[in-house]
């Protein structure tokens, strides 16, 4: 069986997604060019660890990445085009660009090392560029080749996902860190190297979710990309939109309600935040949020926790701890009884 180029990007790649967490490039690779073959565990690292991200960023919000979100490929059966969508390209796009830029940087491929391209060239004043930078240019190569494989078609959909892995990409890049080192006698700085790296991809995630909360929705005409005076009219749409910024066609549902046809499960039952002294003010408002707002009534709820305290060291060589018991409260979205002429939550709110 003889894969090509394009080909066998999609195959390596959809398998990733299809399974998920639990991968193995032993599992099934048993085929295709070895060049592709080496960068496939860093590629099932980056989308695993996309969608880590993804779930942490929208932790405590309506839509809460759900693992029917996370299909990427057209054919794969990821029916909307919303702005969540968006945000699932990007961060798995993101994700696998970072983490073949950081596998590069460890040594782990023969063939990529250090971005030394600038190297002894005035970058700003005091300063040239020098040392090790990550080499963000061979982890974007690698994962277009595998991302965007996934989009065949031409029509506006595939246009906006194309889109939002690039966005996803520039955010990587925007995000990179400038570290510099000072030479000069005892100690001083009278010049410096610098080089760039990558930042926790934690500041990647909240770079995007800042995106997400400001996409851009893109309005075309029924039918566009029909034709190729169609095709050519969302190529141009497209065009005039940075691709530092998330885009989508389409309104994002209620995500309140459960819809069954979409796969959408709703926020009752789901766990909300009220207190703590490490919440930030999106957590603190997430009981609002995810009940109120969807007129269901925040549930208090007793419950015990079982943890290691108490942990001491014995000689030689033990870790011994005590099993401690503590009571907390914790908060759940449930369904309230409608006051007599109360009225009900009205789809198409917004999360």
């Amino acid at each position: 069986m003889l894969l090509t180029k394009p080909s066998v990007c999609i195959f390596l790649f959809t398998c990733i997604l299809r399974l998920g967490y639990t991968w193995s490039v032993n599992n099934f690779l048993m085929t295709g060019p070895k060049a592709y073959l080496i960068y496939s565990s860093s590629v099932a690292a980056g989308a695993q660890s996309g969608i880590e991200e993804c779930k942490y960023q929208f932790a405590w919000d309506r839509w809460n990445c759900p693992e029917r979100a996370l299909q990427l490929s057209s054919h794969g059966g990821l029916r909307s085009a919303n702005r969540e969508t968006a945000f699932v390209h990007a961060i798995s796009s993101a994700g696998v660009m970072y983490t073949l830029t950081r596998n590069c940087s460890l040594g782990d491929f023969d063939n990529c090392g250090c971005d030394d391209s600038r190297n002894g060239q005035l970058g700003g004043q005091g300063w040239l560029w020098g040392g090790c930078s990550d080499n963000v240019g061979f982890g974007e190569a690698i994962s277009k080749q595998f991302v965007d494989a996934l989009e065949t078609g031409q029509d506006a959909r595939a246009a906006m996902n194309l889109h939002n892995n690039e966005a996803g990409r520039k955010a990587v890049k925007g995000t990179m860190k400038r570290t510099c080192k000072c030479h000069g006698v005892s100690g001083s700085c009278t010049t410096q190297t610098c080089w760039l790296q990558l930042p926790e991809f934690r500041e990647v995630g909240a770079h995007l979710k800042e995106k997400y909360h400001a996409a851009l929705k893109v309005d075309l005409l029924q039918g566009a990309g029909n034709s190729a005076a169609g095709r050519g009219a969302i190529a141009d749409t497209f065009r005039s939109i940075s691709t530092r910024e998330l885009v989508h066609l389409e309104d994002s549902p209620d995500y309140c309600l459960e819809n069954k046809t979409l796969g959408l499960l709703g926020t009752e039952g789901r766990e909300c935040l009220r207190r703590g002294r490490a919440l930030g003010r999106w957590e603190r408002r997430s009981c609002r949020r995810l009940c109120g707002d969807c007129g269901l009534a925040v549930e208090e709820r007793r419950a015990e926790t079982v943890s290691s305290c108490n942990c001491k060291f014995h000689w030689c060589c033990a870790v011994r701890c005590e099993q401690c018991r503590r009571r907390v409260t914790k908060y759940f979205c449930s369904r309230a009884e409608r006051p007599r002429g109360g009225a009900a939550h009205k789809p198409g709110r917004k999360s």
